[in-house]
């Protein structure tokens, strides 16, 4: 079976002996391989301040912190998302009010942004779902003029880019995920980034239960709600490692794969796919293709050994996010229409034509 999603590390012989080096230094918890790590991320993706965290779901609770969300306000979100994306807005307090999504991308709507925006609107969160980039301009454009905070969730989309940048720098805070199976895992782990450096101090405090680490604990005073956040040395140093030796190579292979289904796909009658606007380029954690036939086609890729799922269903079928439920009409068709297929790394050039010769037959 060609599986949806594959974990990647870097080769035993140069990943273990780095693991071990961390493992017998008497040094596991938060210390110089997180910041390392830190520094090496930045760096690489030109990005400015950031925090190594322990996950994607915690950076992202921390942001709307860092945005001002607190009890009773609202924030607009999608329901076409993981889960996580969500669940990290209730457990800030905010309230959701879902917006409908781009029809050519599943991605969050502009239009709909700018109609479900109120007096109580504290923060926009947008998900570059699958790898596609939103329409950023646009969404910033409405964010500037109402001063509302835009926070990016980038879990699906390192390596992505929107106009000459790679998404994570459009807006006002940005998170990412190395959970195992996104295209960099630390096994777990994310990163938080936010343009004003200000808030450096506090969300180092955030991070690591409300105080600053480096000072006496005898000396330290809890001046903020902080959480057991931080990454640690040993994934950091996974992460060190990725970054060093093999997550370029990930990310191309992701991509190629994906412009090769874009190509052949527009071939085949009845069969179209997500697209992103002309500033935007994916780089396809998964591929999304659209049909009509869904249901049969993921029946037919999976009685052929090619794993396909939708993967998520809408956030708000679920009873947790009951309160906020309505429904969004373009999200439904979309939903209706997609099927994600394997597109990552392990698909081979021969395993990718197979799986577009299965299509053609359905």
């Amino acid at each position: 079976m060609i599986p949806l999603v594959k974990v990647s590390f870097p080769p035993a012989n140069v990943l273990m002996p780095k693991i071990e080096e961390v493992l017998y230094s008497g040094q596991v918890a938060e210390g110089a391989f997180v910041y390392d790590f830190e520094k090496k991320f930045v760096e690489k993706y030109g990005y400015g301040q950031g925090l190594a965290i322990s996950s994607g779901t915690a950076a992202l609770h921390m942001a709307l912190i860092l945005a001002g969300v607190e009890d009773g306000d609202e924030v607009i979100s999608t329901a076409m998302t993981a889960e996580p994306t969500n669940t990290s807005i209730t457990q800030a307090g905010g309230k959701i009010v879902w917006a409908d999504v781009d029809s050519a991308s599943g991605n969050i709507s502009p239009e709909s942004i700018k109609e479900n925006i109120t007096s109580k609107t504290k923060a926009i969160v947008v998900v570059h779902y699958a790898g596609y980039p939103c329409r950023m301009d646009e969404i910033m454009k409405i964010a500037k003029e109402k001063n509302i905070k835009v926070i990016e969730d980038c879990a699906h989309a390192l390596g992505a880019k929107y106009g000459k940048d790679f998404v994570g720098l459009q807006a006002d805070f940005a998170i990412f995920s190395f959970q195992a199976i996104k295209h960099m895992t630390t096994v777990d782990g994310g990163f938080l980034l936010f343009k004003d450096n200000t808030l450096l101090e506090k969300a180092k405090r955030v991070r690591w239960f409300g105080m600053l680490k480096g000072v006496p604990r005898t000396e330290v005073d809890l001046s903020v709600q902080g959480y057991k956040y931080n990454m640690n040395n040993v994934t950091a140093q996974i992460g060190l490692q990725q970054l060093q030796h093999n997550i370029d190579q990930i990310i191309e292979r992701h991509i190629s794969n994906g412009l090769f289904y874009d190509q052949e796909l527009s071939k085949i009658k009845g069969i179209d796919f997500a697209r992103c606007d002309s500033q935007g380029r994916s780089s396809y954690w998964i591929y999304t293709l659209l049909t009509d036939n869904s249901k049969d086609l993921e029946k037919l890729l999976t009685e052929n050994g090619i794993s396909a799922s939708k993967l998520h269903k809408p956030n708000y079928h679920h009873s947790f996010f009951k309160s906020s439920f309505k429904l969004l009409p373009q999200l439904e068709k979309f939903y209706d229409r997609l099927l994600h297929i394997p597109c990552g790394w392990w698909v081979t050039n021969e395993d990718r034509q197979r799986i577009v010769d299965v299509i053609k037959k359905g």
